[in-house]
């Protein structure tokens, strides 16, 4: 249970769901496997496979689970079979199908092959962290996180959450660090970063596993680019690529922390709950510092 994306939301001061008011919202929205003819399936799952547990808590802190089931029909598959109707309509009307008739064969198509599609799975994971309300989704894109926030909202009928915003913009405080060669705080600069230009065609240049102590980043940073994304090392625990969105990916602990639960653990629930409590404990400071050296939070 080690997350690898975050995308971070801010708990309102009113968020009062504790596990079992949380639980019974989340009834309203439990996941149905996809139907026949339907492509994409969404819903409230147990994040560790018990059932009926749809929300895990262990000191204060609650993981839940968001079950995605989707059928691939690829529009080209659909394709090749509506050419192959397309021509024996023609050979039997005697004339090409208008679009009207065209569209609706490949809406029928469609239906049927979609009973035959393979079924692609995935669970997307939610922290929630009362205490210091944070609310983190394991996603790598806004567009999942989006997918997930807009379940929970249909679920608890109000979602009193909110994107964090800093005093400092991202973007503009990993560019005072490449430019003066080091990280405030706890943290470290790492090897890899993308800088990019603000003027209309936003050119850009990526180092990867790279020395950025050096004059060639700082020329690309006083020609006008700025950094869009940074590797960082927290503590030299947690190592991470923070986007100028605030996003954390490419989240990875540090050995010793994922051993430590291990030792902990006498069985596979015993471990996952000593990895989600450390990893709960390891990224609430590291938000808190990572918060602070961007000036704290902005209105």
């Amino acid at each position: 249970m080690w997350f690898r994306n975050l995308q971070i939301f801010r708990l309102a001061p009113d968020w009062a769901y504790d596990t079992d008011s949380l639980s019974a919202a989340l009834q309203k929205g439990l996941f149905q496997n996809c139907g026949a003819t339907q492509r994409m399936a969404l819903g409230w799952v147990p994040p560790r496979g018990n059932e009926g547990e749809l929300v895990f808590s262990v000191e204060r802190q609650q993981l839940i689970a968001l079950g995605v089931e989707q059928k691939l029909l690829p529009a080209s598959v659909v394709r090749q079979y509506a050419q192959a109707k397309l021509v024996e309509i023609e050979a039997t009307q005697g004339y090409k199908p208008g679009r009207k008739q065209t569209r609706e064969i490949v809406e029928q198509l469609e239906t049927e092959l979609l009973p035959r599609a393979f079924v692609k799975r995935g669970l997307t994971y939610v922290w929630i962290d009362p205490v210091n309300r944070w609310l983190l989704v394991d996603a790598s894109s806004s567009a999942r996180a989006d997918e997930v926030m807009e379940q929970l909202k249909l679920s608890l009928g109000e979602l009193p959450v909110t994107l964090i915003k800093t005093q400092l913009a991202p973007a503009t405080a990993m560019t005072q660090w490449l430019a003066a060669g080091e990280a405030p705080g706890s943290f470290s600069v790492d090897r890899d970063c993308e800088l990019r230009a603000t003027a209309e065609e936003r050119a850009a240049v990526r180092y990867v596993r790279h020395n950025l102590d050096s004059e060639e980043v700082r020329s690309h940073i006083a020609g006008g680019k700025s950094a869009t994304r940074l590797a960082l090392t927290w503590n030299d625990r947690v190592s991470f690529v923070m986007t100028e969105q605030l996003q954390i990916k490419r989240l990875a602990f540090l050995d010793l922390l994922k051993e430590d639960a291990e030792r902990q653990s006498e069985n596979a629930d015993d471990l996952f709950a000593a990895n989600f409590v450390l990893m709960c404990g390891e990224l609430a400071q590291l938000l808190a510092q990572l918060i602070e050296v961007l000036g704290g939070e902005g209105e």
